[in-house]
Protein backbone atom coordinates (compact mmCIF):
# COMPACT_ATOMS: atom_id res chain seq x y z
CA UNK A 1 0.00 0.00 0.00
CA UNK A 2 2.97 2.12 0.73
CA UNK A 3 4.60 1.60 -2.91
CA UNK A 4 1.32 2.63 -3.98
CA UNK A 5 0.64 5.87 -2.53
CA UNK A 6 4.75 6.94 -3.20
CA UNK A 7 4.19 5.90 -7.02
CA UNK A 8 0.77 8.10 -7.01
CA UNK A 9 2.27 11.05 -5.15
CA UNK A 10 5.42 10.32 -7.94
CA UNK A 11 3.51 10.91 -10.74
CA UNK A 12 1.51 13.49 -9.46
CA UNK A 13 4.75 15.34 -8.72
CA UNK A 14 6.49 15.23 -12.06
CA UNK A 15 3.19 16.02 -13.90
CA UNK A 16 3.69 19.37 -12.45
CA UNK A 17 7.73 19.32 -13.12
CA UNK A 18 8.78 21.78 -15.64
CA UNK A 19 12.37 21.02 -16.98
CA UNK A 20 11.83 18.42 -19.73
CA UNK A 21 14.29 17.64 -22.80
CA UNK A 22 13.68 15.33 -26.33
CA UNK A 23 16.04 12.39 -26.87
CA UNK A 24 15.70 11.30 -30.31
CA UNK A 25 18.38 7.75 -31.09
CA UNK A 26 18.21 5.46 -33.70
CA UNK A 27 17.56 1.68 -33.66
CA UNK A 28 19.53 -0.64 -32.14
CA UNK A 29 22.37 1.30 -30.86
CA UNK A 30 23.11 2.34 -27.42
CA UNK A 31 22.31 5.07 -25.46
CA UNK A 32 23.73 6.80 -22.04
CA UNK A 33 21.33 9.59 -20.31
CA UNK A 34 22.94 12.03 -17.98
CA UNK A 35 20.47 13.69 -15.43
CA UNK A 36 21.32 17.32 -15.53
CA UNK A 37 22.07 19.37 -12.23
CA UNK A 38 23.46 16.20 -10.78
CA UNK A 39 26.27 16.54 -7.61
CA UNK A 40 27.59 13.35 -5.95
CA UNK A 41 25.51 14.62 -2.57
CA UNK A 42 22.43 13.61 -3.86
CA UNK A 43 20.47 10.66 -4.57
CA UNK A 44 18.94 10.16 -8.08
CA UNK A 45 15.48 7.65 -8.96
CA UNK A 46 15.37 6.83 -11.95
CA UNK A 47 11.23 6.02 -13.31
CA UNK A 48 9.39 5.42 -16.55
CA UNK A 49 6.82 7.56 -16.26
CA UNK A 50 4.49 5.59 -19.11
CA UNK A 51 4.04 2.95 -15.99
CA UNK A 52 5.08 4.74 -12.99
CA UNK A 53 7.95 2.22 -12.38
CA UNK A 54 11.55 2.68 -10.64
CA UNK A 55 14.37 1.42 -13.44
CA UNK A 56 16.57 -0.61 -11.18
CA UNK A 57 20.35 -1.00 -10.76
CA UNK A 58 21.87 -3.50 -13.59
CA UNK A 59 21.33 -7.12 -13.15
CA UNK A 60 22.53 -10.13 -15.24
CA UNK A 61 21.39 -9.84 -18.60
CA UNK A 62 18.82 -6.53 -18.23
CA UNK A 63 18.86 -3.66 -21.16
CA UNK A 64 17.78 -1.28 -19.18
CA UNK A 65 18.95 -0.23 -16.20
CA UNK A 66 19.91 3.46 -13.84
CA UNK A 67 22.94 3.76 -11.85
CA UNK A 68 23.57 7.40 -10.29
CA UNK A 69 23.15 9.98 -13.01
CA UNK A 70 22.76 7.53 -15.82
CA UNK A 71 20.15 5.89 -17.26
CA UNK A 72 21.22 2.85 -20.09
CA UNK A 73 19.74 1.58 -22.71
CA UNK A 74 21.80 -1.42 -24.38
CA UNK A 75 20.74 -1.42 -27.01
CA UNK A 76 17.64 0.62 -27.71
CA UNK A 77 14.67 -0.76 -29.25
CA UNK A 78 11.61 0.80 -30.84
CA UNK A 79 9.21 0.15 -28.00
CA UNK A 80 11.54 1.83 -25.51
CA UNK A 81 9.92 5.68 -26.70
CA UNK A 82 8.17 7.22 -24.20
CA UNK A 83 9.07 9.51 -21.06
CA UNK A 84 11.52 8.90 -18.51
CA UNK A 85 12.39 11.22 -15.64
CA UNK A 86 14.97 11.59 -12.93
CA UNK A 87 14.79 12.39 -9.48
CA UNK A 88 17.01 14.00 -6.82
CA UNK A 89 16.59 13.73 -3.86
CA UNK A 90 18.01 16.14 -1.32
CA UNK A 91 18.92 15.80 2.37
CA UNK A 92 16.44 18.37 3.72
CA UNK A 93 13.95 16.40 1.65
CA UNK A 94 13.02 18.16 -1.24
CA UNK A 95 13.22 16.62 -4.78
CA UNK A 96 13.16 18.26 -8.09
CA UNK A 97 12.44 16.31 -11.67
CA UNK A 98 13.57 16.22 -14.67
CA UNK A 99 11.47 15.18 -17.27
CA UNK A 100 12.38 13.54 -21.03
CA UNK A 101 10.91 12.73 -23.44
CA UNK A 102 13.07 9.40 -26.10
CA UNK A 103 12.10 8.79 -29.43
CA UNK A 104 13.77 5.89 -31.46
CA UNK A 105 13.79 6.21 -34.95
CA UNK A 106 14.02 2.69 -37.30
CA UNK A 107 16.80 2.61 -39.61
CA UNK A 108 16.31 3.96 -43.08
CA UNK A 109 18.39 3.19 -46.26
CA UNK A 110 20.67 6.56 -46.83
CA UNK A 111 19.45 8.30 -43.64
CA UNK A 112 22.17 8.13 -41.02
CA UNK A 113 20.42 10.50 -38.49
CA UNK A 114 16.73 11.19 -37.64
CA UNK A 115 14.36 14.01 -38.59
CA UNK A 116 14.21 15.40 -35.41
CA UNK A 117 18.25 16.62 -34.97
CA UNK A 118 18.98 16.49 -31.07
CA UNK A 119 21.75 18.27 -31.13
CA UNK A 120 22.11 22.15 -32.24
CA UNK A 121 25.31 24.26 -33.62
CA UNK A 122 28.42 24.45 -31.56
CA UNK A 123 29.66 27.86 -31.69
CA UNK A 124 30.04 28.05 -35.62
CA UNK A 125 33.76 29.04 -35.54
CA UNK A 126 34.57 25.59 -36.87
CA UNK A 127 35.08 23.09 -34.28
CA UNK A 128 32.26 20.56 -33.86
CA UNK A 129 32.19 18.30 -30.73
CA UNK A 130 30.82 14.83 -30.64
CA UNK A 131 27.24 15.28 -28.55
CA UNK A 132 27.05 13.10 -25.34
CA UNK A 133 30.17 11.14 -25.81
CA UNK A 134 31.15 12.20 -22.31
CA UNK A 135 28.51 9.92 -21.21
CA UNK A 136 30.34 6.71 -22.66
CA UNK A 137 33.71 5.82 -21.22
CA UNK A 138 36.40 4.46 -23.29
CA UNK A 139 34.37 5.56 -26.12
CA UNK A 140 36.02 5.73 -29.64
CA UNK A 141 34.98 7.79 -32.98
CA UNK A 142 35.69 5.49 -35.80
CA UNK A 143 34.04 7.87 -38.75
CA UNK A 144 32.54 11.45 -39.23
CA UNK A 145 30.02 12.02 -41.66
CA UNK A 146 28.73 15.36 -43.55
CA UNK A 147 25.03 15.32 -44.50
CA UNK A 148 25.49 11.15 -44.95
CA UNK A 149 28.81 10.69 -46.64
CA UNK A 150 32.31 10.03 -45.09
CA UNK A 151 34.24 12.75 -43.97
CA UNK A 152 37.64 13.32 -46.11
CA UNK A 153 40.17 15.91 -46.44
CA UNK A 154 42.97 17.81 -44.95
CA UNK A 155 40.79 20.74 -44.25
CA UNK A 156 39.03 18.73 -41.20
CA UNK A 157 41.53 17.80 -37.82
CA UNK A 158 39.79 15.59 -36.55
CA UNK A 159 40.79 15.19 -32.48
CA UNK A 160 40.05 12.82 -30.04
CA UNK A 161 35.82 14.10 -28.95
CA UNK A 162 35.83 16.58 -32.02
CA UNK A 163 36.82 17.72 -35.91
CA UNK A 164 37.98 20.95 -36.12
CA UNK A 165 37.29 22.63 -39.84
CA UNK A 166 39.74 24.81 -41.13
CA UNK A 167 38.16 28.81 -42.40
CA UNK A 168 34.28 27.03 -42.50
CA UNK A 169 32.33 28.87 -44.89
CA UNK A 170 28.28 28.47 -46.15
CA UNK A 171 29.63 25.32 -48.19
CA UNK A 172 30.32 23.67 -44.54
CA UNK A 173 27.02 24.03 -43.28
CA UNK A 174 25.02 20.78 -42.72
CA UNK A 175 24.75 18.05 -40.60
CA UNK A 176 27.58 15.96 -39.05
CA UNK A 177 27.17 12.49 -37.48
CA UNK A 178 29.99 10.90 -35.63
CA UNK A 179 29.83 7.28 -35.08
CA UNK A 180 31.92 5.60 -32.53
CA UNK A 181 31.64 2.59 -30.50
CA UNK A 182 31.17 1.93 -26.77
CA UNK A 183 32.34 -0.99 -24.04
CA UNK A 184 30.64 -2.13 -21.20
CA UNK A 185 31.53 -5.66 -19.67
CA UNK A 186 33.11 -6.90 -22.69
CA UNK A 187 30.02 -5.61 -25.40
CA UNK A 188 30.60 -3.78 -28.13
CA UNK A 189 28.01 -1.26 -29.24
CA UNK A 190 27.44 1.55 -31.89
CA UNK A 191 26.42 5.19 -31.16
CA UNK A 192 25.85 7.53 -33.43
CA UNK A 193 25.20 11.52 -32.49
CA UNK A 194 24.82 14.01 -35.34
CA UNK A 195 24.56 18.00 -34.81
CA UNK A 196 23.82 21.23 -36.84
CA UNK A 197 27.03 23.04 -38.14
CA UNK A 198 25.83 26.69 -39.32
CA UNK A 199 28.96 28.85 -39.90
CA UNK A 200 28.35 32.24 -37.94
CA UNK A 201 24.79 33.15 -38.18
CA UNK A 202 22.56 34.42 -35.56
CA UNK A 203 19.77 32.02 -35.09
CA UNK A 204 19.17 28.41 -37.39
CA UNK A 205 15.53 26.46 -37.45
CA UNK A 206 15.07 22.95 -36.55
CA UNK A 207 12.05 20.67 -37.52
CA UNK A 208 9.46 22.00 -35.41
CA UNK A 209 8.22 19.38 -32.56
CA UNK A 210 5.21 19.84 -30.40
CA UNK A 211 6.31 18.40 -27.01
CA UNK A 212 2.78 18.15 -25.64
CA UNK A 213 0.14 17.78 -26.00
CA UNK A 214 0.54 14.38 -27.69
CA UNK A 215 -1.66 14.08 -30.72
CA UNK A 216 -5.21 11.97 -29.98
CA UNK A 217 -4.64 12.89 -26.62
CA UNK A 218 -8.19 12.47 -24.68
CA UNK A 219 -8.77 15.06 -21.75
CA UNK A 220 -11.38 14.73 -19.67
CA UNK A 221 -13.91 17.93 -18.50
CA UNK A 222 -16.87 18.79 -16.69
CA UNK A 223 -19.64 20.73 -18.10
CA UNK A 224 -19.78 24.28 -17.01
CA UNK A 225 -15.84 24.35 -15.34
CA UNK A 226 -12.76 26.25 -17.45
CA UNK A 227 -10.33 24.72 -19.06
CA UNK A 228 -6.31 25.47 -20.16
CA UNK A 229 -5.12 23.66 -22.59
CA UNK A 230 -1.10 24.41 -23.26
CA UNK A 231 0.68 23.65 -26.20
CA UNK A 232 4.83 23.88 -26.24
CA UNK A 233 6.60 23.45 -29.40
CA UNK A 234 10.82 23.43 -30.33
CA UNK A 235 11.46 25.66 -33.22
CA UNK A 236 15.31 26.28 -33.39
CA UNK A 237 18.29 27.75 -32.60
CA UNK A 238 17.80 31.02 -30.85
CA UNK A 239 14.83 33.47 -31.22
CA UNK A 240 13.21 32.93 -35.08
CA UNK A 241 12.16 34.92 -37.73
CA UNK A 242 9.48 32.82 -38.53
CA UNK A 243 7.96 30.95 -35.26
CA UNK A 244 4.14 30.35 -34.70
CA UNK A 245 2.12 28.29 -31.83
CA UNK A 246 -1.25 28.65 -32.11
CA UNK A 247 -4.75 26.71 -31.51
CA UNK A 248 -7.15 26.06 -34.18
CA UNK A 249 -10.76 24.28 -32.93
CA UNK A 250 -12.16 21.99 -35.91
CA UNK A 251 -9.71 23.81 -38.54
CA UNK A 252 -11.14 27.69 -37.46
CA UNK A 253 -7.68 29.59 -35.57
CA UNK A 254 -9.05 30.89 -31.85
CA UNK A 255 -8.63 34.34 -33.33
CA UNK A 256 -11.77 33.91 -35.22
CA UNK A 257 -13.60 32.32 -32.21
CA UNK A 258 -16.04 33.72 -29.46
CA UNK A 259 -13.79 35.89 -27.63
CA UNK A 260 -15.99 36.05 -24.58
CA UNK A 261 -15.31 32.26 -24.25
CA UNK A 262 -11.51 31.01 -26.12
CA UNK A 263 -8.34 33.38 -25.82
CA UNK A 264 -4.74 32.99 -25.86
CA UNK A 265 -1.77 33.67 -24.05
CA UNK A 266 1.63 33.10 -25.42
CA UNK A 267 5.34 33.07 -25.05
CA UNK A 268 8.45 32.24 -25.97
CA UNK A 269 11.82 31.25 -24.02
CA UNK A 270 15.11 29.90 -24.37
CA UNK A 271 16.91 26.76 -22.53
CA UNK A 272 20.25 24.88 -22.88
CA UNK A 273 22.33 25.61 -25.75
CA UNK A 274 19.81 28.69 -26.56
CA UNK A 275 17.23 26.10 -27.68
CA UNK A 276 14.39 28.35 -28.68
CA UNK A 277 10.73 27.19 -27.38
CA UNK A 278 7.27 28.78 -28.13
CA UNK A 279 4.26 28.06 -25.58
CA UNK A 280 0.68 28.85 -26.22
CA UNK A 281 -2.40 27.89 -23.39
CA UNK A 282 -5.74 28.21 -25.20
CA UNK A 283 -7.84 29.37 -22.11
CA UNK A 284 -11.79 27.83 -22.15
CA UNK A 285 -14.07 29.96 -19.80
CA UNK A 286 -16.99 27.60 -19.50
CA UNK A 287 -17.09 23.90 -21.18
CA UNK A 288 -20.19 23.54 -23.41
CA UNK A 289 -22.08 19.97 -25.04
CA UNK A 290 -20.32 21.15 -29.21
CA UNK A 291 -16.67 20.92 -27.52
CA UNK A 292 -17.26 17.41 -26.82
CA UNK A 293 -17.30 17.07 -30.19
CA UNK A 294 -14.27 19.48 -31.63
CA UNK A 295 -11.48 18.39 -32.34
CA UNK A 296 -8.64 20.92 -30.51
CA UNK A 297 -5.43 21.52 -32.62
CA UNK A 298 -2.17 23.10 -31.89
CA UNK A 299 -0.25 23.88 -34.92
CA UNK A 300 3.09 24.85 -34.44
CA UNK A 301 5.00 27.07 -37.78
CA UNK A 302 8.59 28.11 -38.71
CA UNK A 303 10.59 28.51 -41.62
CA UNK A 304 11.56 24.67 -42.09
CA UNK A 305 7.70 23.36 -41.57
CA UNK A 306 4.75 23.02 -39.60
CA UNK A 307 3.61 20.43 -37.43
CA UNK A 308 0.20 19.65 -35.71
CA UNK A 309 -1.50 17.42 -32.49
CA UNK A 310 -4.98 17.05 -31.98
CA UNK A 311 -7.06 16.41 -28.53
CA UNK A 312 -10.45 15.82 -28.31
CA UNK A 313 -13.07 16.52 -24.58
CA UNK A 314 -14.83 13.83 -22.80
CA UNK A 315 -16.75 13.91 -19.79
CA UNK A 316 -15.16 13.02 -16.60
CA UNK A 317 -16.69 9.42 -15.26
CA UNK A 318 -19.53 10.06 -12.97
CA UNK A 319 -18.17 8.70 -9.18
CA UNK A 320 -21.15 9.87 -7.32
CA UNK A 321 -24.51 7.71 -6.74
CA UNK A 322 -27.12 9.13 -5.08
CA UNK A 323 -27.56 8.28 -1.49
CA UNK A 324 -30.65 5.87 -1.75
CA UNK A 325 -28.90 3.85 -4.37
CA UNK A 326 -25.91 3.74 -2.01
CA UNK A 327 -28.23 2.85 1.05
CA UNK A 328 -29.98 -0.08 -0.94
CA UNK A 329 -26.29 -1.25 -2.35
CA UNK A 330 -24.93 -1.27 1.05
CA UNK A 331 -27.73 -3.29 2.33
CA UNK A 332 -27.96 -5.91 -0.76
CA UNK A 333 -24.19 -6.31 -0.14
CA UNK A 334 -24.30 -7.18 4.03
CA UNK A 335 -26.59 -9.49 3.03
CA UNK A 336 -25.22 -11.29 0.51
CA UNK A 337 -22.16 -11.56 2.70
CA UNK A 338 -24.50 -13.14 5.55
CA UNK A 339 -25.74 -15.48 3.22
CA UNK A 340 -22.42 -16.79 1.73
CA UNK A 341 -21.09 -16.84 5.39
CA UNK A 342 -23.64 -19.13 6.02
CA UNK A 343 -23.47 -21.64 3.25
CA UNK A 344 -19.73 -21.57 3.55
CA UNK A 345 -20.42 -22.92 7.38
CA UNK A 346 -22.79 -25.26 5.94
CA UNK A 347 -21.41 -26.77 2.91
CA UNK A 348 -17.35 -25.73 3.65
CA UNK A 349 -16.34 -29.13 2.58
CA UNK A 350 -18.32 -29.63 -0.48
CA UNK A 351 -17.22 -26.01 -1.69
CA UNK A 352 -13.36 -26.87 -0.77
CA UNK A 353 -13.56 -30.26 -2.64
CA UNK A 354 -15.42 -28.72 -5.81
CA UNK A 355 -13.28 -25.95 -5.81
CA UNK A 356 -9.79 -28.10 -6.14
CA UNK A 357 -11.36 -30.26 -8.51
CA UNK A 358 -12.17 -27.08 -10.65
CA UNK A 359 -9.26 -25.50 -10.40
CA UNK A 360 -6.88 -28.67 -10.17
CA UNK A 361 -4.82 -27.75 -13.65
CA UNK A 362 -4.21 -24.27 -11.93
CA UNK A 363 -2.93 -25.22 -8.54
CA UNK A 364 0.59 -26.87 -9.69
CA UNK A 365 3.43 -24.76 -7.79
CA UNK A 366 6.22 -24.27 -9.57
CA UNK A 367 9.06 -25.03 -7.42
CA UNK A 368 10.35 -28.40 -9.10
CA UNK A 369 8.36 -30.90 -7.11
CA UNK A 370 6.17 -33.65 -8.72
CA UNK A 371 4.38 -35.14 -5.72
CA UNK A 372 2.51 -33.06 -3.20
CA UNK A 373 3.86 -35.90 -0.57
CA UNK A 374 5.36 -39.03 0.03
CA UNK A 375 3.92 -41.51 2.50
CA UNK A 376 6.08 -43.49 4.84
CA UNK A 377 4.40 -46.51 7.20
CA UNK A 378 5.60 -50.05 8.66
CA UNK A 379 5.93 -52.44 5.71
CA UNK A 380 4.74 -56.01 6.38
CA UNK A 381 7.39 -58.66 5.45
CA UNK A 382 4.58 -61.25 5.08
CA UNK A 383 2.78 -62.30 2.09
CA UNK A 384 -0.90 -61.24 4.31
CA UNK A 385 -1.98 -57.76 3.36
CA UNK A 386 -2.98 -55.57 6.57
CA UNK A 387 -5.42 -52.77 6.71
CA UNK A 388 -2.63 -50.55 6.82
CA UNK A 389 -1.40 -51.21 3.62
CA UNK A 390 -4.83 -51.51 2.45
CA UNK A 391 -5.55 -47.57 4.33
CA UNK A 392 -2.28 -46.45 1.91
CA UNK A 393 -3.33 -48.19 -1.32
CA UNK A 394 -6.83 -47.72 -1.81
CA UNK A 395 -8.16 -45.17 0.69
CA UNK A 396 -5.14 -42.16 0.85
CA UNK A 397 -5.28 -42.27 -3.35
CA UNK A 398 -9.33 -42.31 -3.67
CA UNK A 399 -9.53 -39.48 -0.75
CA UNK A 400 -6.43 -37.18 -1.28
CA UNK A 401 -5.73 -37.94 -4.91
CA UNK A 402 -8.81 -38.99 -6.93
CA UNK A 403 -11.54 -36.51 -4.68
CA UNK A 404 -8.40 -33.89 -3.60
CA UNK A 405 -6.19 -33.22 -6.12
CA UNK A 406 -2.92 -34.21 -4.78
CA UNK A 407 -0.12 -36.52 -6.02
CA UNK A 408 1.36 -38.90 -3.66
CA UNK A 409 4.59 -40.76 -3.96
CA UNK A 410 3.76 -44.30 -2.27
CA UNK A 411 6.60 -46.71 -1.70
CA UNK A 412 6.00 -50.34 -3.50
CA UNK A 413 3.92 -48.29 -6.17
CA UNK A 414 5.60 -45.56 -7.63
CA UNK A 415 9.41 -47.13 -7.04
CA UNK A 416 9.78 -49.53 -10.08
CA UNK A 417 11.04 -52.70 -10.12
CA UNK A 418 15.24 -52.77 -11.51
CA UNK A 419 15.60 -49.14 -9.37
CA UNK A 420 17.96 -49.09 -7.22
CA UNK A 421 16.21 -48.57 -4.08
CA UNK A 422 17.32 -46.25 -1.88
CA UNK A 423 18.81 -43.92 -4.79
CA UNK A 424 15.22 -43.81 -5.62
CA UNK A 425 13.59 -43.25 -2.07
CA UNK A 426 16.23 -40.16 -1.70
CA UNK A 427 14.97 -38.76 -4.96
CA UNK A 428 10.95 -39.06 -4.90
CA UNK A 429 11.89 -37.51 -1.33
CA UNK A 430 13.63 -34.43 -2.60
CA UNK A 431 10.87 -34.36 -4.92
CA UNK A 432 7.66 -34.36 -2.22
CA UNK A 433 6.27 -30.96 -0.84
CA UNK A 434 5.19 -33.91 2.65
CA UNK A 435 6.27 -36.29 3.75
CA UNK A 436 3.37 -38.28 5.87
CA UNK A 437 4.63 -40.51 8.36
CA UNK A 438 1.66 -43.25 9.23
CA UNK A 439 2.54 -44.64 13.36
CA UNK A 440 1.46 -47.68 14.73
CA UNK A 441 2.04 -49.95 17.12
CA UNK A 442 4.14 -51.98 14.33
CA UNK A 443 6.44 -49.02 13.97
CA UNK A 444 7.08 -48.43 17.82
CA UNK A 445 7.82 -51.93 18.40
CA UNK A 446 10.08 -52.06 15.32
CA UNK A 447 14.00 -52.53 16.64
CA UNK A 448 15.18 -51.01 13.31
CA UNK A 449 14.00 -48.32 11.11
CA UNK A 450 13.07 -48.60 7.27
CA UNK A 451 15.77 -46.56 5.10
CA UNK A 452 12.98 -44.14 3.88
CA UNK A 453 11.94 -43.39 7.43
CA UNK A 454 15.57 -43.11 8.44
CA UNK A 455 15.89 -40.45 5.71
CA UNK A 456 12.85 -38.43 6.21
CA UNK A 457 13.66 -38.11 10.05
CA UNK A 458 17.26 -36.66 8.95
CA UNK A 459 15.22 -34.20 6.43
CA UNK A 460 13.11 -33.19 8.84
CA UNK A 461 15.59 -33.12 12.06
CA UNK A 462 18.60 -31.90 10.45
CA UNK A 463 18.13 -30.31 7.13
CA UNK A 464 14.70 -28.76 8.21
CA UNK A 465 13.77 -28.61 4.36
CA UNK A 466 10.64 -30.66 4.33
CA UNK A 467 7.63 -30.76 7.11
CA UNK A 468 6.52 -34.09 8.16
CA UNK A 469 2.74 -34.40 8.56
CA UNK A 470 2.32 -37.70 11.32
CA UNK A 471 -1.31 -39.67 10.88
CA UNK A 472 -1.82 -41.64 13.84
CA UNK A 473 -3.75 -44.45 12.77
CA UNK A 474 -3.85 -46.22 16.36
CA UNK A 475 -3.91 -45.40 19.45
CA UNK A 476 -0.43 -45.33 20.36
CA UNK A 477 -1.36 -43.68 24.13
CA UNK A 478 2.11 -43.34 25.60
CA UNK A 479 4.55 -41.91 23.52
CA UNK A 480 7.32 -42.86 25.32
CA UNK A 481 7.90 -46.00 23.57
CA UNK A 482 8.78 -43.77 20.42
CA UNK A 483 11.89 -43.28 18.98
CA UNK A 484 13.53 -40.20 20.47
CA UNK A 485 13.16 -38.61 16.70
CA UNK A 486 9.42 -39.06 16.63
CA UNK A 487 9.15 -37.93 20.07
CA UNK A 488 11.00 -34.58 19.49
CA UNK A 489 8.53 -33.94 16.60
CA UNK A 490 5.30 -34.86 18.14
CA UNK A 491 6.70 -31.87 20.50
CA UNK A 492 7.64 -29.91 18.35
CA UNK A 493 4.07 -29.91 16.30
CA UNK A 494 2.17 -29.67 19.50
CA UNK A 495 3.95 -26.46 20.57
CA UNK A 496 3.60 -24.89 17.72
CA UNK A 497 -0.21 -25.71 17.66
CA UNK A 498 -0.48 -24.02 21.01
Amino acid sequence: MTGNVHLMFLSTFLLVSMASEIFDAMEGEALVIKCPRWSSSVKVTWYHMDTNKIIPAEEEGSRIFSFKQFLWFLPNSREDSGNYACVTHFSNNRTKSFNMSMQVHPYKQGVCFPSQIRYPNDTGRGKIVCPTIDNYKNATIIQWYKDCKPLQGERYFKGEKYIFINNPSKEDDGYYTCQFTYTHKGNVFNVSATRIFISKVKHSPLPPQILFPKDKDVIEVELGAALSLKCQARLGIKKQPLAVVTWDVDNIPVKYLDFSRFHEKMHFFERHEQVYYRETTLHITEIKKEDLQANFTCVAVNEMHNTKATVTLQLKAQSGLPNSFLIIGSLVLLVAIAVLVILYQSFRVDIVLLYREIFQPYSVKDDGKIYDAYVIYPRNHTNEANFVEYFVYQIMPDILENKCGYKLCIYGRDIYPGEDTASAIEKRMQKSRRLILILTHQLISCKELAYDQHIALYKALIQNDTKVILLEMETIGNYAKLQESLRFIIKQQESSET
